[in-house]
């Protein structure tokens, strides 16, 4: 297959950011987009050149020429859309969270791989240029037995607005971010299995707009005994704060994801291509330059689009993406009893993972 086609489901911030990233994938080809918000849905299309833009994306999974759908859509719809994606054909590219529970995780594995396509997770710190050379330095042994890796994201809040909702997010902080960070450690660990989870939290700052929690600290223990520790804000102003730290036995290192190539800004106003992070860069922040390339988002999508073309397993599966969210409700489970919680997790009562903090009847 010498040029995947792909179709963009959505027209949000990641959708503009997935468009942006195959923009500069040459073997791709963005054919379509599909939206229920047709002004919104439709600026995205005449920006990047797409030349169809459809309101029901059940019709762009009609289409036959589409090879590929990345999935840019609400928590609670990534299960029924990738299902549908399967039953279509088409490989899919789903954003995280994977999905709310861990039965629609499965059930999405499983219609994937009856359907024969792929479905890949779409973790993009595994490609953001600053970690792929730290877990290089891990691989090399540069830093001896790895025994602690941190990770932490945190700004001041949700890029869309529906993620301020835990009917249609499924939770706070952690879900949004604290998925990226437990990607990120099992990751540098080789996917190791995860142990024991604990965590804690609280809704600080945000609580006039959401029942999620607005700051989260968890932490991972792995088969072996190397300790994971993630922490998420939707609390933290200035801007989006990015960074991990790994020790070994023979060294260490440190990254930050976005200072050194940043400019030191100031506005009243805020920028950014949408209404919603526009709002989150008031004051000083730090304005990245290629931010989606410093971010991982172009070498991620040519990752996937080249399993596509060459029928190769991708770096970050579905499986992975039900991992992490295994760990996400574990962490909920220990933050909502105060007990640490082991894995893997027996049958979960929950319809969605913040339910095991807030309580059901309190989070509906």
């Amino acid at each position: 297959m010498d040029r995947v086609k792909v179709g963009i489901i959505g027209s949000g911030f990641i959708a503009h950011l997935h468009a942006e990233a195959f923009a500069r994938v040459p073997n791709a080809e963005v054919v379509a987009l599909a939206s229920p918000n047709a002004g919104r849905g439709l600026a995205l299309a005449e920006t990047f050149g797409i030349p169809r833009h459809l309101s029901d994306y059940r019709d762009l999974l009609n289409l036959d020429e589409i090879d590929l759908v990345t999935l840019g859509v609400p928590n609670d719809l990534h299960a029924p859309v990738c299902i549908d994606a399967a039953k279509a054909g088409k490989h899919v590219v789903c954003e995280k969270p994977l999905c709310l529970t861990l039965a629609q995780a499965d059930a999405m594995i499983a219609a994937c791989r009856e359907a024969g396509v792929k479905l890949m997770y779409a973790e993009e710190l595994c490609f953001a240029p600053k970690y792929v050379r730290a877990k290089q330095l891990v691989d090399e042994g540069a830093l001896g037995d790895v025994f602690l890796v941190k990770q932490s994201e945190e700004h001041f809040g949700p890029h869309s607005p529906w993620f301020w909702d835990v009917r249609r997010s499924g939770g706070g902080v952690l879900l949004d971010m604290g998925c990226h960070s437990i990607a990120f450690c099992r990751w540098i660990l080789g996917n190791k299995p995860i142990k024991r989870v604990s965590a804690t939290m609280g809704t600080f700052v945000h609580g006039d707009r959401t029942r999620g929690e607005d700051h989260s600290l968890t932490i991972l223990t792995f088969e072996g005994g190397a300790i994971g520790v993630c922490e998420n804000s939707w609390a933290k102003g200035g801007g989006v704060d990015d960074r991990a730290e790994i020790y070994g036995s023979k060294g260490n290192t440190r990254a930050d994801l976005l200072r050194g190539s940043s400019l030191t800004t100031y506005s009243d106003v805020g920028y950014g291509y949408a209404v919603e992070k526009a709002s989150t860069t008031q004051g000083w922040t730090f304005t990245m330059y290629e931010e989606s390339w410093n971010y991982g988002f172009p070498q991620e999508m040519q990752h996937f689009v080249d399993c596509v073309a060459r029928d190769e397993p991708p770096l970050v599966t579905g499986e992975d993406g039900r991992v992490v969210l295994e760990a996400i409700y574990a962490a909920y489970q220990s933050a909502g009893t105060g007990r640490v919680v082991d894995l893997p997790l027996g049958e979960v009562q929950a319809d969605k993972p913040i339910d095991l903090w807030l309580g059901a009847e309190e989070s509906s």
